[in-house]
């Protein structure tokens, strides 16, 4: 029942009354006790002194501490109803403190009367000890009621409200990769598992640089499907970091493969490690659609800035003249010339020359046919909008190095072939990115098209740093690729930096399509993208209202995001949040993780230290490289020479 004005002015003359009887026997204490000196202040009479003689008939006086405890609980029992205005700067330890010296005064005034003075003063003393401390205990026990028993900021970042329960179980299969973690729930920090049991619905690392995105994800990643046995295809962004790990576990993991791989390295930079590989392959280009993909891989990488505008005039009219320059050379003696260099050379020949060579190819004409319509015309203008672009950007290719990996064949592209299983790093080169991530986005383009066939050998893509290479079609590489058991990791350190190097709509596809999303620290519109994918959880609200005399509690749930965005920007180095996907015959109810990736330092170091250095592939020489470079010159020069004598006998 609610109180009403009566009931409470009622209580409250309960109290003083019980408050004003502890004063009257405290009172009653003192002139008991230190009558000597009341009676030489003259303030005694006989019928106080009767009275008081009753009063001690009833044993109150028959010990000193019986008279000052019941006052004392007196004065106790009028505090507990006491009703004060409510004060945020009061503190529970400070007011037992004082309430604590009270009551040291209160008992301990006694032991004045073991002092050799006068009675007039011991009285004096012991009254103002014992008046000292009951005056505290009453004061600061009033301060009890003012104090605010409900603590306003024990969670101020709302941490432990916005745990949430995760997979705590190991689930592992032929395919899966599996990190061990730590996560809060509550105040308890349990144990836990990522399982991501379906690499090939895709994996996306982001993070920004130092969030720990290769020591604790990527190379696990590479190391459990190289023990799985899968052949591997790795983009190398700072070689050789990701290509000595993958060269090592293959050493310590042979045994896991019916055919071991082979291991291969394309490094533009150090040719003595490196195999030459040529991407335009002839036997690998069944028909013009190749050359054409070809062809628009290697010029949007070298102009990114075409990439939002392809099916532009002067976008598709290099990309046609490429064509139709690599389509020329594999058609041409059965392929003997089908490599880039040679592209890059033909390219340059005079137009006088290039366009009737180019145009003894049938399925070819269609292509050539605007180029060379234009030069009869005289529309030079036009023909070096149309040709230059492209001359201009290949000609950035045009080095020995590049020249010397190109134009060799150790080995085809073909990674999950059953019978020849290859485990293949490309690396690249911060300080070159943009020429050496046009050619690799060549290989990386080829080599997908070859793995993505029924009746291979299980493969894993992993590509670090994806934004430095362009890669045409990942999403339909992401799509198909899973019954095809080509898993694809793709790691990069913001959203936004995908969205520049393959513009947006493009960049969207990607990252809603990948399955499984591992996080570390990013900021902006990354995070409350990832905020609001991985959607809300219900939370507890509790809300205090203080009034003047009473404090009121109202607790609710309500939904609220999982994971914030500001938390996402928070997060500290081997700290992740993500999602995983599951399949039909293994369900994950917990898909969503916020937690710590565990990482045993001590034995990954010990194991960093043992690792062997890439083995060298052969001892080139500079003249090696430099008689590669010229003899593609030479080559193309003879082959112009040969085509435009025949052309002219061919008139006669």
């Amino acid at each position: 029942m609610s109180g009403t004005g009566e009931n409470e002015m009622g209580l409250r003359k309960i109290l003083d009354f019980t408050r004003l009887a502890a004063i009257a026997i405290l009172i009653l204490h003192f002139y008991y006790y230190c009558y000597a000196a009341f009676r030489e202040w003259n303030f005694t009479a006989s019928i106080s002194d009767r009275l008081m003689m009753n009063i001690a008939n009833t044993g109150l006086f028959n010990h000193w501490v019986t008279s000052k405890i019941i006052a004392l609980g007196l004065l106790v029992i009028s505090l507990i109803g006491a009703m004060g205005k409510k004060d945020e700067k009061l503190r529970l330890k400070s007011i037992l403190s004082w309430i604590a010296i009270g009551l040291l005064f209160y008992f301990a005034s006694n032991l004045f009367f073991s002092l050799t003075v006068d009675n007039t003063t011991i009285a004096v003393a012991y009254m103002t000890g014992s008046g000292l401390g009951f005056l505290l205990v009453l004061s600061n026990g009033t301060m009890l009621s003012r104090l605010i028993k409900v603590s306003l900021s024990k969670d101020i970042f709302n941490d432990l409200n916005e745990t949430f329960p995760q997979e705590e179980r190991l689930i592992n299969n032929e395919y899966s990769i599996n990190l061990p973690a730590r996560y809060k729930l509550k105040e308890k920090v349990k144990r836990s598992w990522i399982n991501i049991i379906n690499p090939f619905r895709g994996l996306l690392v982001i993070g920004s640089p130092g969030a720990g995105k290769s020591w604790f994800v990527i190379q696990h990643v590479m190391k459990q499907h190289i023990e799985k046995g899968f052949a591997m295809f790795i983009y190398d962004f700072k070689y050789d970091d990701l290509s000595k790990i993958a060269y090592n576990c293959l050493q310590l993991y042979k045994d896991k493969y019916a055919v071991v791989p082979s291991f291969y390295v394309i490094n533009f930079d150090n040719l003595s490690v490196t195999h030459r590989c040529n991407p335009l392959e002839p036997s690998a280009m069944h028909d013009i659609t190749d050359a054409t993909e070809s062809a628009r891989t290697i010029l949007l990488g070298l102009n990114r800035e075409w990439i939002n505008k392809q099916g532009d005039f002067f976008v598709e009219s290099p990309i046609n003249f490429v064509t139709a320059v690599i389509w020329f050379l594999r058609k041409y003696n059965d392929g003997k010339y089908c490599t880039l260099p040679h592209v890059i050379e033909l390219m340059q020949a005079d137009y006088d020359e290039l366009f009737p060579v180019l145009n003894t190819q049938p399925e070819i004409e269609v292509l050539v046919n605007p180029f060379v319509t234009a030069y009869q015309n005289d529309a030079m203008e036009q023909l070096e909008g149309q040709v230059a672009s492209a001359k201009i950007g290949m000609a950035r290719l045009a080095s020995p190095q590049l020249y010397w990996v190109l134009s060799g064949n150790d080995f085809t592209l073909d990674i999950n072939n059953p019978a020849h299983p290859k485990i293949v790093c490309m690396g690249n080169n911060p300080e070159k990115q943009q020429i050496y991530g046009a050619v690799l986005s060549l290989y990386v383009s080829r080599l997908v098209r070859m793995v993505n066939k029924k009746g291979k050998q299980k493969c894993s893509l992993v590509f670090d740093e994806f934004p430095t290479i362009f890669f045409n079609h990942i999403d339909s590489l992401i799509a198909t690729a899973r019954s095809n058991k080509v898993a694809t990791t793709l790691a990069m350190q913001d959203f936004s930096q995908l969205k520049k190097d393959y513009g947006k709509e493009q960049a969207d596809v990607i990252v809603n399509i990948t399955g499984n999303i591992i996080s570390g620290q990013v900021m902006g519109e990354t995070s409350k993208l990832l905020s609001e994918r991985f959607g809300k959880i219900m939370q507890d609200r509790e809300s205090v209202s203080i009034n003047r005399n009473d404090t009121s509690i109202s607790r609710s749930t309500q939904l609220d995001a999982a994971i914030p965005a500001s938390k996402i920007a928070a997060l500290s180095s081997g700290e992740f949040v993500g999602m995983v996907a599951d399949d039909p015959h293994e369900k994950i109810k917990l898909k969503m993780f916020n937690a710590e990736i565990i990482n045993d330092t001590d034995k990954l170091n010990d194991e960093v230290g043992r690792y062997k250095e890439i083995p060298v592939v052969s001892n080139v020489t500079r003249q090696q490289v430099m008689d590669n470079y010229y003899q593609v010159k030479m080559e193309v020069k003879r082959l112009i020479g040969e085509e435009v004598e025949r052309l002219k006998l061919s008139t006669h």
